[in-house]
């Protein structure tokens, strides 16, 4: 049966950081994205999030491709396609190469309408069985030690139950060290956004000594082959975040053993359907995953949450709390953390509502595409 989408709606929103976010590549305070909306013959309302930041440095996507893409393309293709399930989505966008958070924004939407269409949540309409989720959190690159030390106090006493610390060359081994000394017991992983090469093996070899659970994307955005030779040369294990853009980078990572641990992000790998197919053959080969992080607002937020709750998803993500990140949501009630955890919410969709005002106030720009 076919979805009876009638009509898109394509909002760019602003909305400001209640802190700055530093990373390797740069900082960022300003969060603009697009809000997509999907609407049936009955009037129910699909809302996705896109992820891309107004600047390629996570990946070669942007704002603007976003939307050019949106608009110029992925449209004009449901168009032209019946779609009875969210899934169908892999073939219909088929003949666009890459450009895979422009396809997740679209294809959240319809994945959130169509669950609305069957009164189910997302997680039930995933597969998912959770009814709560473990989160950690992920903290920028810190003016200092000893304000890092101070921030990463503050997450450990709101129970988090993992701490993400962003590194990069001169802001690494002495900076771990320092953590670990002084937060032993506490699930601590580095996050280097591709800041290293090979010829860096004997300095990153150093992190074995601290137990860390993880190191993510220590290599190049685009390598597999390069990791397989740092993973074997260490004991910490290696996840793969900019990596992985689809079922067959997996694959070809897991054969080449190029890390022990994946990161899922719904935007990089173009949408729900094919993060669930990722999440499928970790499972099958014993590889752990977790969701990350692409500062998202409530909708992207709530996706996040619902992939989650499928069971290969065994270590904490970045889905922290609306709060942490946002002085007001698009959405209500904002995501909240209890020591640590999520708890799932079960209505239709996304189980969240949409904060009408707030969803107003942040759009800067609304375009209406009828089917």
């Amino acid at each position: 049966m076919t979805i009876p989408i009638k009509q898109f709606k394509l909002r760019r929103l602003r909305m400001m950081l209640n802190n700055p976010f530093t990373t390797s590549f740069g900082t960022i305070q300003e969060k603009e994205f697009f809000v997509t909306e999907a609407i049936d013959e009955e009037g129910n309302r699909g809302f996705g999030e896109s992820v891309a930041f107004t600047s390629p440095w996570y990946n070669e996507e942007t704002v603007q491709t976003t939307q050019h893409m949106i608009k110029d393309f992925l449209i004009k293709l449901i168009q032209e396609n019946k779609i009875s399930h969210p899934d169908d989505l892999l073939e219909v966008f088929k003949p666009i190469r890459g450009n895979n958070m422009a396809k997740s924004a679209l294809e959240g939407a319809i994945w959130d309408l169509y669950a609305k269409r069957l009164n189910i949540p997302l997680y039930e309409a995933l597969g998912g069985t959770k009814k709560e989720i473990d989160v950690g959190i992920s903290i920028g690159i810190q003016p200092s030690v000893e304000k890092l030390l101070q921030t990463i106090n503050y997450y450990v006493k709101e129970g988090y139950k993992r701490i993400k610390i962003k590194i990069k060359p001169g802001w690494d081994y002495e900076v771990l060290r320092e953590v670990k000394s002084h937060f032993p017991t506490v699930p601590i992983m580095a996050d280097a956004n591709s800041a290293y090469t090979l010829k860096d093996i004997d300095h990153l070899q150093k992190l074995d000594e601290l137990d860390l659970l993880m190191i993510e994307q220590p290599l190049a955005h685009d390598d597999i082959v390069d990791h397989s030779k740092l993973q074997a040369a260490m004991h910490t294990p290696i996840c793969l975040d900019e990596s992985i853009h689809s079922l067959e980078d997996t694959q070809k990572a897991i054969q080449l053993q190029s890390c022990k641990i994946i990161n899922i992000k719904i935007g990089r790998v173009g949408g729900l359907s094919e993060a669930k197919r990722i999440h499928d053959v970790c499972k099958q080969n014993g590889i752990d995953v977790w969701c990350g992080g692409m500062l998202e607002a409530g909708i992207g937020r709530a996706h996040n949450i619902a992939l989650t709750t499928l069971p290969q998803f065994v270590l904490p993500g970045d889905t922290a709390a609306s709060a942490l990140y946002w002085k007001k949501d698009i959405i209500k009630p904002e995501v909240v953390v209890e020591n640590g955890v999520i708890s799932v919410p079960d209505r239709p969709g996304i189980g969240y509502e949409i904060d009408e005002q707030a969803l107003k106030n942040f759009t800067v720009e609304e375009e209406v595409f009828h089917l």
